[in-house]
C-alpha cells in the first residue's frame, strides 16, 4: 500500500469528511478485523484533524462496561462503565454526544485537563450491535459541531457494513 496521510486541517469540513471517508474506505478494503479498523481509523482522523485524544473504546460487558481500545494520543482511561461520563452516556444511550465545554457535562472524566471539548460517537457492527464508541477530544471549546457529528456516523458506517 502506497503512504498515505491526510492533512484535513483548514479544509472546509463538508470536504474532508468526504475525503476522509474515500480514504478509509480505500485503506480498509478486504478487511473485516474491527480492531485494525479501529487502530488505522483513530490513525488518519488523528494525524488528518490534529486533535488532542482519538481513540476507541470497545465494549467488553455489553451494556455494562467499556475498554480503552486502539487509539492517539497521551493515556486515556482504562475502563469506562455505561452511563459514566461522555463515552459512558453514548454508548448507553446509542447516540453522538457533542461537548463544546467538557466542564458543563456532568460526570464528565478527566483523561487529559487539556481537553475542553469532545465528540463522542457510537459505532455498530452488522445487526446494530455496539462494538463501542469513537472519542475525540480537542483542546479548543466548541470545536466540534454537527458537521463533524455527521461526518463522523459516516465514515463509521463502515464497521456497519465490514463487522460481525
Amino acid at each position: 500500500m502506497a503512504e498515505l496521510t491526510l492533512d484535513l486541517r483548514g479544509v472546509p469540513k463538508v470536504r474532508a469528511y468526504a475525503d476522509l471517508d474515500t480514504a478509509v474506505e480505500s485503506i480498509l478494503d478486504g478487511m473485516h478485523d474491527e480492531v485494525a479498523a479501529m487502530a488505522t481509523v483513530a490513525s488518519v482522523l488523528h494525524h488528518g484533524f490534529g486533535h488532542l485524544w482519538t481513540g476507541f473504546y470497545r465494549v467488553v460487558e455489553p451494556n455494562r462496561l467499556l475498554r480503552i481500545g486502539p487509539y492517539q494520543g497521551t493515556l486515556g482511561c482504562l475502563e469506562i462503565e455505561f452511563g459514566r461520563g461522555v463515552c459512558g452516556t453514548a454508548a448507553s444511550d446509542q447516540r453522538t454526544i457533542l461537548v463544546p465545554d467538557v466542564t458543563t457535562f456532568p460526570g464528565h472524566i478527566v483523561c487529559d485537563a487539556r481537553s475542553c471539548s469532545e465528540i463522542v460517537v457510537p459505532v455498530f457492527g452488522m445487526q446494530e450491535r455496539l462494538l463501542g464508541v469513537l472519542d475525540i477530544d480537542s483542546t479548543e471549546r466548541a470545536a466540534f459541531d454537527d458537521e463533524d457529528r455527521r461526518g463522523l456516523e459516516r465514515v463509521l458506517r463502515w464497521f456497519a457494513r465490514n463487522v460481525v
